[in-house]
């Protein structure tokens, strides 16, 4: 099988790299070229809402959008890139290894929760970080109903305070009281290498977080570390054991290992070094996008992070890129310099500031308000209709 621009992914950068890739062979009139999106499902899975309940619905059906735009979508998993050959191997929807060629490869495989080497971490965790998992999470919360209660029960440890153990923990406790009833006696841990509350998120939104999770009954473990986990609870490194049934780990994520199929420099992700047009250096046929993509965001030295604020435009830029190589017109150099960060916390409401040192600009019920927004409608895709999505996939357009 053969396909001029091969698009790995369809996460957020996957997805919009095809749109974009698309509308500028549309302003070329260049019918004759092809662009083929390789993924498992043809449906954008909403990520960053994974810690919420009801997590089986967040996800936006892709096969009519890609239909109204001229983007083939190929069931399967990629499991390896030749890049001196041009192909991409993979295996489809009924497990045949097949392969494709490509004249232009935009790889947007994503990235996954990194897990350590820590005694029965891999078999006694829950994590948020795809929807499968997300899912198993919510099944086993759902089951805790069922048993005897106890303190290891009604208790859940979340390893890690960054942002997605934040939004985890603080949405925790009525998610658990939905379940085990209102009158029930719940506990949420934070266990987190951070010196302090929020050390990761910076001193802005730091007092935010502090009241959330006093309101929510939060506690937080700062200076600690998991160490071992069983089927009764986690171990920490002060020697401290803390029964749990549930556990959910959601410290550090790390590039698709197909990363480690194409030549070229890495960050400590496991991220591609990328030029400013998001080309994958040293390689003159494949861009990388999304959370595989190191790559810069402004002058400062600031790169992008592996969230969907910087994975939108960046596949805006890498489809168009990778379009106009093929069309030898001039490519679009990819800058984010506005960064923003929203973090939900729970029944609080949540946190929303500007920049990269995180000034808080709007908090509580009015910060709950725009995370909402930003949830459920900004970061959906857009619809079916060819002339609506192509005129989305401008690169210049500004995502915040």
């Amino acid at each position: 099988m053969n396909t001029n621009i091969l698009i790995i992914g369809a996460g957020f950068a996957g997805v919009w790299s095809a749109l974009s890739a698309a509308r500028l062979l549309d302003q070329a009139q260049r019918g004759d070229l092809s662009i083929s999106v390789l993924a498992p499902q043809a449906e954008l899975r909403i990520r960053p809402r994974f810690y919420e309940a009801d997590v089986h619905a967040m996800q936006a059906p892709l096969a009519a959008l890609f239909e109204s735009v001229g983007v083939k979508f190929i069931q399967g998993h990629a499991d390896s890139i030749d890049a001196e050959a041009r192909q991409v191997g993979y295996r489809d929807s009924q497990g045949q290894q097949r392969q494709i060629s490509y004249d232009r490869l935009v790889l947007a495989a994503g990235s996954q929760v990194a897990r350590p080497a820590i005694a029965g971490l891999a078999e006694h965790t829950f994590d948020v970080d795809q929807m499968e998992s997300a899912v198993r999470l919510e099944q086993h919360l759902n089951g805790l109903a069922a048993l005897p209660a106890s303190p290891a029960r009604n208790t859940v440890v979340v390893c890690g305070g960054g942002f997605t153990g934040i939004e985890t923990a603080t949405e925790m406790p009525a998610r658990l009281q939905a379940i085990l009833g209102a009158a029930t006696a719940v506990r949420v841990v934070v266990v987190d290498r951070g010196a302090k509350i929020g050390a990761a998120l910076g001193a802005g939104i730091t007092p935010s977080i502090v009241a959330a999770c006093e309101q929510a009954g939060v506690e937080w473990l700062p200076a600690s570390a998991v160490v071992a986990v069983d089927a009764g609870g986690v171990t920490l490194d002060n020697g401290e054991y803390i029964a749990s049934k549930t556990v959910i780990w959601t410290v550090g994520v790390k590039a698709s290992p197909l990363t480690a199929h194409v030549p070229g420099e890495r960050d400590g992700f496991g991220r591609l070094r990328v030029d400013d047009h998001l080309k994958v250096i040293g390689q003159p046929h494949i861009y990388a996008t999304g959370d595989v993509a190191w790559a810069a965001v402004d002058e400062l030295g600031n790169h992008a992070l592996m969230t969907c604020q910087h994975a939108i435009p960046m596949g805006r830029h890498s489809g168009n890129n990778a379009a106009a190589d093929l069309l030898a017109l001039t490519p679009v150099v990819y800058r984010q310099p506005k960064y923003v960060t929203c973090l939900d916390l729970g029944g609080w409401g949540a946190a929303f500031s500007e920049g990269w040192q995180r000034e808080l600009k709007l908090q509580g019920q009015e910060g709950k308000d725009l995370k909402r927004q930003i949830n459920s409608v900004w970061i959906y895709p857009p619809a079916a209709d060819r002339a609506t999505a192509l005129a989305a996939a401008d690169p210049a357009i500004t995502i915040v």
